[in-house]
């Protein structure tokens, strides 16, 4: 079984186009989307529309969350919060309702999805470091032997030992049983890796390896839309560099 994995679209139609059509010469049997179809990009409903065409398996981001009206964003920064009334008045009814509707996390026998970090996944804690991990970690034993994630638009891995937990980033990452793994896929439409390249990822069940995969797509057309659209011009101009 190989599961194509993305997450945080944030409306950037360009790079989901992209995405999904290098994920066809991938050789997937499912699709699943770890959360964030909205927010930053100019074309929220649009990307709805066509990741809940093609994917099977969904998950709820904070961005979803928030032009749903399952969670206040009172509290964000002013640009991301006019980002996202901007998003919300413009999805469709039927869009709203998907949104509202995904569940916080999913999970196919041994491996699991959700949006942020797995353990109160409707907090959307985020994940960079193991010390980190560890403080918001109680329970290990209640963890999937394999986690993806989404959320911090990094690729940052996680391998949980009996007695450690290692943060790593690597292009492949072989889940072996002897430990836990939590990976954090990138993402499609807002990288913050410092490359501006979609990024994606594909998980072989049968071997528990999983690769991560870069793509180009235009920028400059999504950026452009960006600025069309009155939104913040930080949110079009990070895309150039990955940031």
């Amino acid at each position: 079984m190989r599961y194509g994995l993305f997450s945080d679209v944030h409306g950037n139609l360009e790079a989901l186009t992209v995405v999904l059509e290098a994920f066809g010469s991938l050789e997937v049997d499912h699709l699943v989307f770890l959360g964030d179809a909205v927010g930053y990009g100019a074309n929220p409903d649009e990307a709805c529309s066509l990741i809940r065409a093609r994917a099977e398996l969904c998950v709820v981001g904070n961005h979803d969350a928030a032009v749903s009206g399952r969670m206040s964003y009172g509290e964000y920064y002013d640009a991301a919060r006019e980002a996202l009334d901007w998003c919300a008045a413009r999805i469709a009814p039927e869009n709203q309702a998907w949104l509202r509707e995904l569940p916080y996390k999913e999970r196919r026998d041994f491996v699991e999805f959700c949006h942020g970090a797995p353990m109160t996944p409707q907090d959307f804690e985020y994940l960079f470091t193991g010390d980190q991990l560890a403080d918001l970690l109680e329970d290990r034993e209640a963890l999937a032997p394999v986690t993806f994630v989404g959320h911090s638009h990094l690729t940052t891995c996680f391998k949980l030992e009996q007695d450690a937990i290692t943060a790593f980033v690597a292009p492949e990452v072989h889940c072996t049983p002897d430990a836990k793994f939590i990976i954090t896929v990138g993402s499609v439409g807002q990288p913050r890796d410092r490359d501006p390249r979609a990024c994606f990822g594909v998980f072989d069940a049968d071997t528990r390896v999983f690769t991560f995969h870069r793509v180009d797509y235009d920028v400059q057309s999504a950026r452009k839309k960006i600025l069309d659209a009155g939104l913040s011009q930080v949110f079009g101009d990070r895309l150039l560099v990955g940031v």
